[in-house]
């Protein structure tokens, strides 16, 4: 846990939110030029936001007991569900949603193997899946801001969607006749 050691939990959460929030108030300007009106860009932003000030902030403080890493795999999976909502009310995604998507469930992945790391299997030293959890989750969270606030495909997502897409799907067969 590298990172938080060096820069400490509760900045690195909270830089976490105030790139959120300020994804979502670009987004909100934005859509008030008329930008991008009819796609879940703003609402996605909103969710995120909303999602991560009170999983990190309201969640934590309010709790009678501390949260586990399994907790917040499970409120980055509601988070998914709440996305998934607002694409079938919108239909209309921009580039930034799978963005979304695929950081909140590789964030919950590594939530589940942290979990399953420090309750199950008792460890208390850290080792080298920690450092890529620490990094990993950052990076992720950083990427998301990102993606919200330029909404490109910065990492090629889906240029590889498409190309998996593309593979998978049946070939036309031709006949000569």
């Amino acid at each position: 846990m590298f990172l938080t050691e060096l820069f400490g939990v509760f900045s690195l959460s909270a830089f976490a939110v105030w790139g959120l929030l300020m994804a979502f108030f670009f987004n909100t300007f934005v859509f008030s030029l008329g930008i991008k009106r009819k796609t879940t860009l703003l609402l996605s932003s909103f969710i995120m936001a909303t999602s991560y000030l009170t999983g990190d902030y309201f969640f934590t403080w309010l709790s009678p007991v501390p949260a586990t890493y399994l907790d917040w795999a499970i409120y980055d999976i509601v988070t998914i569900v709440c996305l998934t909502i607002a694409y079938l009310f919108m239909r209309r995604t921009t580039p930034s949603f799978l963005y979304l998507v695929v950081g909140l469930s590789l964030n919950s992945i590594l939530f589940v193997l942290m979990y399953i790391d420090l309750y199950v299997y008792g460890n208390t030293q850290p080792w080298f899946f920690w450092d890529i959890y620490s990094f990993g989750v950052n990076i992720i969270d950083l990427t998301m801001i990102i993606a919200l606030i330029v909404d490109r495909d910065i990492l090629g997502l889906h240029k590889l969607k498409n190309f998996i897409t593309e593979s998978i799907k049946p070939k036309e067969i031709r006949t000569q006749a």
